[in-house]
C-alpha cells in the first residue's frame, strides 16, 4: 500500500509511525511544509488517562516520553491574591518541539520517508497513492478543498488568547485570573521542563478592544500581558514564538472520509485548550484509523468502520470541550464569586465531573470547599 500523510505533527507521525511498524511493506511519504526542528507553541499536556490509553497499545513510546516530561497531581486556581489547590488532577506535560523529535526519531526507525519544507500545493500532486491521510491541522488544505464532501464547518469562539512561555517553573497546572482597570485576564500556565512553561494568555473582547490590542505589536501585547501578570511571572519575562492574539476555530467534519482521503486530529476537529486534548486526540485518532484499516478488507470499508467508531468517542469530548470554553467566554463574570465557589463552577464547568466524583477524585479540595458552604449558610 502507498500512503502519503499531509502533515508533521503529532498525529500525521503517529499514524505514519504505527502502519510502518506493522506493515513493514507499506510504502509511506510524510509531507511536512515546515523546516525539521521547526514548531510553533510551547509545550502540551497529557493527563494520566490520556497516557495510560497510549501504553496499553504502545507502550515502548510512552517509556520513550515519559522520561522527558513533568508531572504534578493537583491544579491551582489563583484569584485575588487567594490561591487554592484542587488535589488528584494529575496531568504531565512534554515541550512541543521535544515530543515531535522522539515521534521522528521512531518514524525514520520505522521507515517512513520524511519530507521536510515540502508543500503540497494541490491534491492531484498526489496521485497514484492509495490513502491520503489529512493530519495538516487547523487549516487543512483537504479539508478546505472538499469541504463539502467532508461537511466542514468553522466557527470561533469570542475570546483572543496568545500562547507564550516563560522561563519560571510552576508547581503545577495553573489559572491565574486578574481585573485590572480595563478589564480582565486569565492566564493557564504549567511547566513543560525544569526551567521552562507555558503560559497562555486570554481575555474577552471587551478587555482586548480596551486595551488596543487590535493595533499594538507582538512587542507590545507581550510588554502588557508581561505587566498584567507582574506578580505570577515573578521577574521571569514572557517568551513569544508567533504569539498573536487568535480567535479560538471550532472545526467539525460530519464525514470523515472521501474517496481515498481521511482526516485526522486538528484537521478533522478541534478541542478548546481548556481542556488539553488536542495531541492526545490527534494521536488516539491515529491508533483508532490503523485498528479500523486493519479490521477491514478494504481501504473504503475501513475508513467507513474509523468514522462509526471514533466519531462517537470525539463527539461526547467535543462536547465537554464546547461547555467547557463556554465558562471561559463568561470568566470575568465567574471571577465576582467568592474564592471557593468559583473553584468549584471551574472544576465542573464541561458537566464530566459531579459532585460524588469530585469527592473520590479531590477529597482535600471537596473539604474545604463544604467547609466553606457550612461557613456561609451560618453566616
Amino acid at each position: 500500500m502507498r500512503i502519503a500523510v499531509i502533515g508533521g505533527g503529532p498525529g500525521g507521525l503517529y499514524f505514519a509511525y504505527l502502519w510502518k511498524r506493522r506493515h513493514p511493506d507499506a510504502e509511506i511519504d510524510l509531507f511536512e511544509q515546515n523546516p525539521e526542528g521547526a514548531t510553533w507553541g510551547f509545550g502540551v499536556v497529557f493527563s494520566e488517562q490520556a497516557l495510560e490509553f497510549l501504553r496499553a497499545d504502545d507502550p515502548e513510546t510512552v517509556d520513550a516520553i515519559t522520561p522527558r516530561m513533568e508531572s504534578w497531581k493537583n491544579i491551582t486556581l489563583h484569584l485575588r491574591g487567594e490561591s487554592v489547590e484542587i488535589d488528584g488532577v494529575g496531568f504531565s506535560s512534554i515541550g512541543r518541539l521535544e515530543l515531535l523529535t522522539i515521534l521522528q526519531q521512531r518514524v525514520r526507525a520505522a521507515g517512513v520517508t520524511l519530507r521536510y519544507d515540502t508543500v503540497v500545493q494541490t491534491l492531484d500532486e498526489l496521485k497514484g497513492y492509495d490513502l491520503i491521510v489529512a493530519a495538516d491541522g487547523l487549516n487543512s488544505l483537504v479539508r478546505r478543498s472538499f469541504e463539502r464532501q467532508f461537511g466542514a464547518s468553522v466557527a470561533h469562539s469570542t475570546n483572543k488568547f496568545a500562547w507564550y512561555g516563560t522561563s519560571k517553573p510552576f508547581a503545577t497546572l495553573s489559572q491565574t485570573f486578574v481585573k485590572t482597570d480595563l478589564g480582565s485576564f486569565n492566564a493557564h500556565h504549567y511547566r513543560y521542563a525544569p526551567d521552562m512553561s507555558t503560559f497562555l494568555v486570554e481575555c474577552d473582547a471587551a478587555t482586548w478592544q480596551a486595551y488596543g490590542f487590535e493595533h499594538k505589536t507582538i512587542e507590545q501585547s507581550q510588554a502588557i500581558c508581561e505587566q498584567v501578570f507582574a506578580a505570577t511571572l515573578d521577574g521571569h519575562s514572557l517568551v513569544s514564538n508567533k504569539s498573536v492574539w487568535r480567535n479560538f476555530p471550532w472545526i467539525w467534519n460530519e464525514n470523515w472520509w472521501s474517496g481515498n482521503m481521511v482526516l485526522i486530529g486538528d484537521a478533522l476537529h478541534s478541542a478548546h485548550f481548556s481542556i488539553g486534548s488536542g495531541t492526545r486526540l490527534a494521536i488516539e485518532d491515529a491508533i483508532a484509523l490503523t485498528k479500523a484499516l486493519e479490521a477491514e478488507a478494504d481501504i473504503p470499508a475501513g475508513l467507513a468502520r474509523y468514522q462509526s467508531e471514533r466519531k462517537p468517542i470525539v463527539k461526547k469530548l467535543v462536547t465537554a470541550a464546547r461547555t467547557s470554553a463556554d465558562w471561559y467566554e463568561h470568566f470575568p463574570e465567574h471571577m465576582k464569586l467568592d474564592l471557593m465557589d468559583f473553584a468549584f463552577g471551574y472544576i465542573t464547568r464541561s458537566g464530566r465531573i459531579d459532585d460524588a466524583r469530585l469527592r473520590a477524585m479531590s477529597p482535600q479540595f471537596m473539604a474545604r470547599y463544604e467547609a466553606s458552604r457550612q461557613n456561609g449558610s451560618r453566616a
